[in-house]
């Protein structure tokens, strides 16, 4: 998924933009609302976070002549402004949510996935598959070329996030947030264990390996021929 984040302060827009790439969304950034619009309506992102106060128009504006040119993608007000008019107006606008700032990044990145969802059509998935690794949720079992693979309740989490969302990078933040719900501490290693013990079972008995390193960023599930 492609995030464009039009926020005029350099330091929040670098913290935002590492923090949602490492949650494995491709991110780009403009600092005016100029640069803003040339790069949504010629890039064409799936989601737009924006900035109300920004030094050429405002955020209000910015909105504005999207909707006038016809895009519908989602956009996501940051504003430090908390009155009641003006979230009022922005939603009027047509923004699809607001966050004032200060904010915590967590309740940013799942309003982001929330805003995302709306938009795709909901179905229950029951099977996963990646090559010849498949997860039966319904009956919670795991299988690797038809032989059964025993994991406990965190590992079959664990294995579940990175095959429903395969190719993805995932830090060791975001999978201690999501398999813990703890805050990533760099000093310990629950994570690298966890991925270890993981690899054991359904990498290390079989010639093609499907959980991967990204050196310095985190981990992915994916199948390369």
């Amino acid at each position: 998924m492609r995030l464009l984040i039009i926020e005029d302060e350099q330091r929040i827009a670098t913290y935002l933009q590492q923090g949602l790439v490492e949650a494995g969304f491709s991110v780009s950034l403009a600092g005016t609302a100029a640069d803003g619009l040339q790069q949504a309506l010629s890039d064409e992102p799936d989601l737009i976070v924006l900035d109300v106060m920004l030094p050429d128009l405002s955020g209000w504006e910015v909105l504005r002549t999207l909707r006038a040119a016809g895009r519908v993608l989602p956009v996501l007000f940051l504003t430090a402004r908390d009155s009641v008019e003006d979230r009022v107006r922005g939603l009027e606008l047509g923004a699809d949510d607001y966050l004032i700032k200060p904010f915590a990044f967590t309740e940013l990145l799942a309003r982001i996935r929330t805003l995302l969802r709306r938009g795709q059509p909901q179905q229950v998935m029951t099977h996963l598959q990646v090559a010849d690794l498949e997860m039966d949720l319904l009956k919670r079992r795991v299988s690797r070329a038809g032989q059964r693979i025993n994991l406990t309740a965190r590992e079959f989490a664990l294995l579940e996030l990175l095959m429903r969302r395969q190719g993805e990078i995932f830090s060791k933040a975001l999978i201690a947030s999501q398999i813990w719900d703890m805050n990533f501490d760099s000093d310990t290693n629950v994570v690298e264990v966890a991925i270890r013990r993981l690899r054991a079972k359904i990498d290390d008995p079989f010639d093609v390996k499907l959980i991967h390193t990204a050196r310095g960023m985190g981990y992915r599930l994916e199948w390369t021929e």
